[in-house]
């Protein structure tokens, strides 16, 4: 097996662990929707708090040396007002999070169906089923950026059903790397 076969599977790989991890992250949100946004929420403000106060202390240890340059100590206050931001305002969080979900679903689906355009030039046969794979992606992603309104649940349903697909077209992709060769 060539190196470009190697990087390929491994690549294949990579991309079947982020479909099962959406696919966990579709079901958690599917089963507690509440509870999961509020762990999120507070996982995430207290992230950005430790990383304000390690940036303090980072601040603190270097003062008199290299001042010029250091901003830490305005990090440090930024990040641990965005924590506390984060923790109060739960609620605006599942906005942030749809729509970061949703671009990288689009996203995905536009990488797939150009990587399905590309093996059509190959004579591959799996590129249409690749490009359908990536238009139901696409319509998903979309789905969740422009519905606001989406409850938890169907939020979740749609990352799990964009999960499978990317799931199955990566196996897919895998069987067939040696038919691109």
């Amino acid at each position: 097996m060539n190196y470009f076969q190697t990087l390929l599977k491994k690549t294949g790989y990579m991309s079947i662990i982020e479909s099962i991890v959406f696919a966990l992250i579709g079901i958690i949100l599917m089963w507690k929707p509440e509870e999961t946004l509020a762990i999120i929420s507070y996982v995430l403000g207290g992230i950005f708090c430790i990383v304000g106060i390690a940036k303090i202390i980072d601040y603190v240890q270097a003062k008199g040396k290299q001042d010029l340059y250091n901003y830490h100590l305005v990090y440090g206050i930024m990040a641990i007002i965005i924590g506390i931001i984060t923790i109060a305002y739960s609620g605006t969080i599942l906005s942030v999070f749809r729509i970061i979900i949703g671009i990288w679903i689009v996203y995905s689906a536009l990488v797939r169906g150009s990587t399905a355009l590309k093996l059509r030039n190959l004579s591959s046969r799996l590129w249409l089923y690749s490009l359908i794979i990536a238009i139901a992606m696409c319509i998903c992603g979309i789905y969740i950026i422009v519905n606001s309104g989406a409850i938890l649940f169907t939020v979740g349903l749609a990352i799990l059903i964009y999960a499978i697909m990317d799931f199955i077209e990566n196996i897919l992709f895998l069987k067939n790397t040696k038919n691109i060769f």
